[in-house]
């Protein structure tokens, strides 16, 4: 009788403001039903050839809820080509075979939207330009009209400012917010960005600006 396979949780992360995606050494012995001593002695034992691919990254994660003793677990953090050289050192069984193709499809996937979030970065950047420089021009303007201006937008996309998504996303973080968002929501907020400038290049005050651009979210 043939088992239909479980289907794999999640496997490659991307940390906020990051540009790098991962998956770790639990998520590798876990999906590949091997223990996590083998995968990380493996990692200790071609420790060198997997830092030629970059630096062997890892955090100090607290201990899983229930487990024996306190004290953190070495999580290791192994981007896609150390990922990769790693799996080829497991035996090839049933489960690292789905492993296999399931870490590279994620990966493919995670590179795909990295590619989209930078292509609309490049599209949105001369319409920013264009407000700071309205801004900039305006004898009327203060040092905190573009923050105001742009918290409008992030409100009119998200319902929330700037602040409020780093905080969520990467609390304690210096990281612009735009740098937080996924592609669609990149694209989301471009959108208003751009709504904004328009109306600000006309003339339209800041709280007709608002009526307009919340009103229309919550249509």
């Amino acid at each position: 009788m043939t088992h239909k396979a479980e289907p794999l949780p999640k496997l490659v992360f991307l940390e906020a403001g990051e540009h790098e995606p991962y998956t770790t050494d639990k998520i590798i012995a876990e999906s590949a039903q091997v223990k996590r001593k083998v995968v990380s002695d493996l990692i200790r034992r071609y420790k060198t050839d997997l830092e030629s691919f970059g630096v062997l990254r890892f955090k100090n994660a607290k201990p899983t809820p229930g487990s024996d003793g306190g004290r953190p677990e070495k999580l290791y953090h192994l981007n896609e080509q150390q990922a990769t050289l790693l799996i080829t050192y497991l035996r090839n069984t049933e489960p690292v075979k789905a492993f296999k193709k399931a870490l590279v499809k994620e990966f493919y996937a995670m590179r795909a939207e990295l590619t989209k979030r930078r292509e609309l970065r490049a599209e949105g950047k001369p319409q920013r330009r264009s407000l700071t420089d309205m801004i900039r021009d305006n004898p009327e303007a203060n040092r905190w009209d573009y923050k105001l201006y742009t918290d409008l937008a992030y409100k009119a996309a998200f319902g929330k400012t700037a602040a409020q998504i780093r905080k969520e996303r990467a609390p304690g973080s210096k990281r612009r917010a735009v740098d937080l968002l996924t592609a669609d929501e990149l694209s989301a907020y471009q959108k208003q960005e751009n709504a904004v400038a328009s109306l600000y290049a006309v003339g339209v005050d800041y709280e007709a600006m608002k009526a307009v651009l919340l009103t229309e979210r919550t249509k």
